[in-house]
């Protein structure tokens, strides 16, 4: 797998280059913008790491570059940590934005959820019945009231709405939510849907959230 990585500054991108590398990866290592771009466009890579703030041309226009002509999975890799850029990113096509400063274990899980999973656009609102929920803004209501999630209860919904109507394994949640193997002695997806339950369904009158016998759960209408 190759990656292409877009960063000016000479500390970052060494440690990325060399990091990159030690977990298995070609990289290439652009300091520019302007070069980033040229290299995106002229070779084959599976990914690219891209910075904001760049020399030449900034983050933002080859994010739109690179949607108007090719299409691969992109990581914004940036300091700008706000709501707004977050959601700019996104918007322009990026599949996944990170903020300085960043664990390099972290960044190296979501670069292989990405290839894992390839060019899958994830749908930015979903809703059901009175339940919404808003993935840039990272907002969920329900008959109209915010419903306050921690960063995996948000996800684990995500999952469940993105699932509708699927009978969803609890070895299958782990590896979503929590991108690990599912140890059948660690009850951490259960406690998990305990507590968004609690949440979204136990001040309700519909429930949106249901056990399945002997598999795990699923999100909808009542089976």
């Amino acid at each position: 797998m190759s990656i292409l990585v877009i960063e000016d500054d000479p500390k970052t991108g060494d440690y990325l280059k060399k990091g990159l590398k030690e977990s298995g990866y070609a990289v290439d290592l652009a300091r520019t913008g302007t070069d980033g771009l040229h290299m995106a466009l002229e070779n084959a890579y599976d990914l690219v790491v891209l910075d904001v703030m760049l020399p030449g041309i900034d983050g933002w226009q080859i994010m739109q570059a690179l949607r108007d002509k090719r299409d691969l999975p992109v990581l914004f890799l940036t300091a700008r940590d706000r709501l707004d850029d977050r959601i700019r990113g996104l918007q322009l096509g990026a599949d996944d934005y990170l903020v300085k400063p960043f664990s390099f274990t972290e960044l190296v899980l979501r670069i292989r959820t990405l290839l894992r999973r390839g060019i899958v656009r994830e749908a930015e609102f979903y809703e059901f019945a009175d339940l919404k929920l808003d993935v840039l803004r990272r907002k969920v209501t329900r008959e109209g009231n915010e419903i306050a999630l921690t960063n995996k209860e948000f996800l684990l919904l995500q999952l469940l709405m993105k699932r509708q109507g699927e009978a969803l394994s609890r070895t299958l949640i782990a590896s979503e939510v929590w991108d690990m193997n599912f140890d059948s002695d660690t009850n951490v997806v259960d406690v998990a849907i305990k507590r968004l339950r609690t949440k979204i369904d136990q001040p309700f009158e519909k429930k949106l959230i249901h056990t399945v016998r002997s598999i795990g759960y699923s999100f909808g209408s009542a089976p």
